[in-house]
């Protein structure tokens, strides 16, 4: 329970302000997690929900009893789908360890033009849905923002799980919107972290694409053939 309890108020003072121990981890927890998964290795997701626990608890706010500056319930949220999804993911991922060479748990493929547009559809149309609902409970303002990050990061993370390179690029989109919003609720660990992701993903999206041209590439077997002209 002390270290619980310690766990729980543990802060860490920078300048006049303090950042708060389990988002700092928790944010750690989660770039481990996305260098395994620009790996392709199935700790990824273990690792991924460790630090969606305690982001979780972070982003409740007042709920625990921290002193955040503001609760985001689509940043909360999002921890919950993250753990879901990852389940998903790393049963996946597992299942299909054993045809993979080298180790690696996935391989990468773009996914169709039908599955982009109904990726891009979905993540208009799940910010257009859940913008009144995260503003109806309370979300820091703009309630957009935190809906788009929430969609966005419901898609990246299963289209990760699917192996569809394109996630990458979801969660720059994600980090485009994420960012300031972190920054002007008072997440400060958070939003330098997402900073940090965002040039992340687009490298993470560059080793993915070469993953896939690799795999694309057709196999050639020769076969030697004895010439008849030479005598036995």
């Amino acid at each position: 329970m002390d270290l619980l309890r310690w766990l729980f108020e543990a802060q860490i003072p920078v300048g006049g302000s303090v950042l708060i121990l389990r988002e700092v981890l928790g944010n750690i927890f989660g770039l481990a997690s996305a260098v395994g998964g620009m790996r392709r290795r199935v700790w990824a997701w273990p690792v991924g929900i460790a630090g969606n626990l305690l982001l979780l608890t972070v982003f409740l706010g007042n709920v625990f009893g921290s002193a955040t500056p503001a609760t985001l319930w689509g940043q909360a949220g999002r921890q919950i789908m993250f753990i879901g999804v990852a389940v998903y993911g790393w049963y996946r991922w597992q299942q299909s360890r054993q045809s993979s060479a080298g180790g690696a748990a996935i391989a990468p493929r773009w996914a169709s033009s039908k599955t982009r547009v109904i990726l891009a559809l979905g993540l208009v149309a799940g910010t257009a849905a859940l913008t009144p609902v995260f503003d109806s409970i309370g979300s820091y303002p703009p309630v957009w923002a935190d809906a788009w990050t929430f969609m966005g990061s419901l898609l990246a993370t299963y289209g990760m799980a699917r192996g569809w390179t394109e996630f990458w690029l979801i969660w720059v989109a994600v980090d485009i919107v994420g960012i300031p919003l972190l920054f002007s609720a008072g997440y400060y660990a958070s939003a330098l972290m997402y900073l940090f992701y965002g040039f992340f993903t687009l490298a993470g999206f560059f080793v993915w694409w070469r993953a896939s041209k690799q795999l694309d590439k057709p196999v050639t077997v020769e076969v030697a053939f004895p010439d008849p002209m030479v005598a036995k």
